[in-house]
């Protein structure tokens, strides 16, 4: 085995509330001048650099803070083609409905293996070089047996969480033939995917005409449990709708966008916080000219809240988790340290994973180095690249 120490951490911020001697003031669990043992990918040790155990090799990292790797927990990045011209024309007041989706699936059809390998593996190098460690990938562009399989292989070669998202929208050719495409999902292809995937996720938005419907989720997720697939949902994005209450019903992990909640959905995703977590993915919103969720709102009524990208070509094409940290604290009323804990052990919960977004040992050593002295410079300096994945032999990942 070979192991490594580093050193030099001004502050570590490892989010483990059982860490003697930290700062659990706001939940982070600081340490000033730490230092972390990694062996073999592990965690091995935490805690003051002047307790550190010997180890094989050292690496100082020169007074700068370490933090988690970010955890984005909601992407959908195997897609060929460019929607630019739509943003441009939501920017001038043109509502999203879902319907630029379409695009994205006829330019992702149309493309090789290798382009879309490619383009996945330039994404996915983009997040790294931002401080994301672990990435959730969603399918959703194919809309036919062969593609949705295409594109779960693809991402599997990159991440574990894979997410099957078939029923992302209703495709032009069953457009006038919804029930024999939800029977497609449900039937032909959940079978060739549930081998490829990890979840299911299902766009549950009866705003939009493109989405699917209450019930139409309902038969979607329950396929998917029946599989043995975990469950994700998108909900309450582009208004108010049935999302949060089927996603607690069903005890799905997360119900993402959450943009419109009634008082009911707010209290039934506290009362289900153990099981279920509201992921905002303020980008969207940006992106969108729509309104902030109200993440203030929902802490502190004790729901379980995350932050994700949600890189997508059509709604949000940032794989940027500090531009999604800066966003929360300045748009949605989180602090700094919620924000951060969000986008790490929040985002951690949303994929039921214990192994990462907590430095602990015995958990991946997967950590962050902030190019600044505290972690505050996340948000102190909005758009600098401040933030890089640390590799197990102390090299930033680029």
């Amino acid at each position: 085995m070979t192991s490594i120490v580093f050193t030099g951490i001004a502050e570590l911020v490892t989010n483990d509330s059982l860490l003697e001697g930290a700062d659990h003031s706001e939940s982070l669990g600081l340490l000033a001048e730490a230092a972390v043992v990694v062996e073999d990918g592990l965690i091995a040790w935490v805690g003051p650099a002047a307790q550190a155990p010997p180890a094989d090799g050292q690496q100082d990292v020169g007074g700068r803070a370490v933090i988690p790797g970010f955890v984005d927990s909601h992407s959908h990045l195997v897609f060929a083609g460019d929607r630019s011209r739509e943003f441009a024309a939501r920017m001038t007041g043109v509502r999203y409905d879902g319907g630029g989706i379409s695009a994205t699936v006829s330019a992702t059809r149309s493309a090789g293996d290798d382009e879309l390998r490619g383009l996945l593996a330039a994404r996915v190098a983009e997040m790294r070089a931002q401080g994301t460690s672990t990435v959730e990938i969603k399918s959703g562009y194919g809309l036919n047996v062969q593609d949705e399989v295409r594109a779960l292989r693809i991402a599997a070669e990159f991440t574990s969480e894979t997410t099957f998202l078939g029923a992302h929208v209703v495709p032009p050719e069953f457009a006038d033939r919804r029930s024999d495409y939800v029977d497609l999902v449900i039937g032909e292809m959940l079978a060739a995917c549930a081998p490829h995937a990890r979840w299911i996720d299902v766009f549950c938005e009866p705003n939009s005409p493109h989405a699917f419907t209450e019930d139409e989720a309902r038969l979607v997720l329950s396929a998917g449990r029946d599989a043995g697939l975990g469950l994700r949902l998108h909900g309450n994005q582009l208004g108010h709708g049935p999302g949060v209450r089927l996603a607690v019903e069903l005890g799905a992990a997360s119900v993402d966008h959450c943009t419109f909640l009634s008082a009911e959905d707010v209290a039934q995703l506290a009362a289900a916080a153990d099981s279920t977590v509201a992921t905002l993915l303020p980008g969207v919103e940006f992106s969108t000219r729509s309104p902030y969720p109200d993440a203030r709102h929902l802490l502190d009524a004790g729901v379980s809240v995350a932050l994700a990208t949600d890189c997508n070509p059509g709604t949000c094409y940032s794989s940027s988790i500090p531009f999604v940290l800066a966003l929360a604290v300045r748009e949605m009323g989180m602090t700094p340290a919620e924000a951060l804990f969000a986008a790490t052990a929040g985002s951690a919960k949303a994929l039921r994973r214990g192994d990462i977004g907590v430095i602990r040992v015995g958990n991946r050593s997967d950590l962050t180095v902030v190019e600044a002295p505290s972690y505050m410079h996340l948000f102190y300096r909005p758009g600098v690249p401040i933030a890089r994945s640390l590799d197990p032999a102390g090299r930033h990942r680029r």
